[in-house]
Parts: structure tokens; C-alpha cells; sequence
């Protein structure tokens, strides 16, 4: 879970996929109507298949936000001997030209742009790795409900192994696959009909968690039926508005035990 003090600034390095963020007010623990809705609108008896996505749904975007915002333009300027605000820019700058392509999510590109130990950096910031709010909870719920659990990301592998192994919720999972080994990214054609050929599940009877309209919006086009986005995906922004889909505030709220409670 996240340490009380641990957990993308202004926006400045701003990942294509994910929403941009706008200042709305959060509801609080006391007002249950929107959530209770929600959890009244996920019909689990008719879902075999969960998928999560991982940065911003089952973690903390945070630890990525700090990253690539943060520790990997200070680490460019100290070892290109750059003024950070330069440094800055021209990560900003080839942040801009790889937007779109799947190499925007590729450590190992960015390694070659930057020439830098993407991997290395990454690995010295493992403390900020945090589950989100009741997270773990539920995973053991839909467990014990007999549910198929999918990891799908756009994640590097290298990336997704990090992740995996400082969360400790790798084993939840029936399958973690990252889209590079499609070679293709989530919100690109034609992603969530390949994805049928490794991971075999039927889209009327799927349900897909993710903070990214473009995603969402992608799986939508491929005909996966129940879509949900995240509120809050990182704990030191406002949270989101994303009118298109219904939005998860907190996972406490959409557990099968909850909605049998409220069913009573």
C-alpha cells in the first residue's frame, strides 16, 4: 500500500493516453449516491473476464508522473551537463515526437534518446510504488468469485517486472500481458482483437478497468461491453472528469460483497 507520505507537478511531461486533468470536486466518504450507483451498474454474475490496466488503475500514477516529470530531467542534466529548465525542454520536445507510436512507452527507446539507464532509475524510486486505495481487496474478492484476472498494459516489460515485484499482486493474476508483445498500444486498432488470439475471452462478458479515454474509447470501438475509468488515477492530482464512461472513485465500492449489501 502507499506510505502516508509517498505518494505527473503542473503537467509537463503528459502521457498521450491518459486524460488531462481538470479540477472538479471530490465527493466525500459520506456521500455514497454516485458510488453506490456505480456498483449497482456492474452486473458480476454476467462477467467471466476483468481486466485492469496497471499505471494510474491498479497503482499510484504518481511514481510515473514523478519520473518522467521530475527525477528524469534532473538526471538528464546532471549527466549532460545541461541547465535543468534545457534539460527539461528537451525531454519535453522528444516527449512530443514520439507521442502516438508505441515507442513512447519503450524503456528501451527512451534509453537510446536520452542515453540513460531508464531501467536502472527506475529501480532507485521502487519505494513509491503504491497500490491503490482497496486494490488488493478486491482482487481477492473476484478471486474467490471464480473470476479470470488480466493485467493488460501498455507497460514495458521491464517496467511491468518492476511493478509486479514491489506491489506484490502479480499473483492475482491469471495472465500479465504488456502491449509490446503485441507490438501494438492499447488505444491503437485492432489491439483488443489481437488480444483475443493470446488471451482468448468473450467482449459481452468482459470488463475493462482503465484511467484512459483513448483505451477505453478503443475498446469500445472493439465491442468489450462493460467499460469503467478511474477517478483519481494519481493521488496528488484533482481528480478527473471522463463523461464518456462511468468512473471508479474507490474499488471499496464495486466489491461483489458490497453490491450484494446494497442488493439487500
Amino acid at each position: 500500500m502507499c506510505p502516508s507520505n509517498g505518494h505527473k507537478p503542473s503537467p509537463i511531461w503528459v502521457r498521450p493516453d491518459k486524460v488531462e486533468p481538470k479540477e472538479v470536486e471530490l465527493a466525500s466518504d459520506n456521500d455514497q449516491t454516485d458510488n453506490s450507483r456505480v456498483n449497482s451498474m456492474i452486473p458480476w454474475t454476467e462477467i467471466d473476464t476483468i481486466m485492469f490496466d496497471m499505471d494510474g488503475t491498479l497503482l499510484d500514477l504518481h511514481f510515473d508522473n514523478y519520473f518522467w516529470q521530475t527525477l528524469v530531467p534532473q538526471m538528464y542534466s546532471q549527466t549532460h551537463g545541461l541547465e535543468e529548465q534545457a534539460a527539461l525542454e528537451l525531454v519535453m520536445r522528444k516527449n512530443a515526437e514520439a507521442k502516438g507510436r508505441l515507442d513512447w512507452y519503450c524503456l528501451d527507446y527512451w534509453e537510446e534518446e536520452l542515453k540513460l539507464d531508464i531501467k536502472g532509475l527506475k529501480a532507485t524510486i521502487t519505494h513509491k510504488i503504491c497500490i491503490r486505495p482497496n486494490v488488493e481487496q478486491l482482487l481477492q474478492e473476484l478471486h474467490l468469485h471464480n473470476k479470470r484476472l488480466l493485467l493488460i498494459t501498455n507497460a514495458h516489460p521491464a517496467s511491468l517486472a518492476i511493478k509486479m515485484e514491489h506491489s506484490g499482486i502479480a499473483d492475482y493474476f491469471h495472465e500479465r500481458i504488456s502491449s509490446h508483445e503485441l507490438k501494438r498500444a492499447k488505444e491503437h486498432h485492432g489491439f483488443w482483437e489481437m488480444l483475443k488470439q493470446q488471451a482468448p475471452y468473450d467482449p459481452e462478458r468482459t470488463i475493462l478497468f482503465d484511467d484512459s479515454l483513448p483505451v477505453l474509447r478503443q475498446a469500445q470501438r472493439e465491442g468489450i461491453r462493460h467499460l469503467y475509468a478511474i477517478k483519481q488515477p494519481d493521488s496528488k492530482r484533482p481528480g478527473l472528469e471522463a463523461e464518456d464512461f462511468p468512473q471508479i472513485e474507490d474499488f471499496r465500492h464495486i466489491m461483489p460483497s458490497e453490491l450484494a449489501r446494497l442488493d439487500k
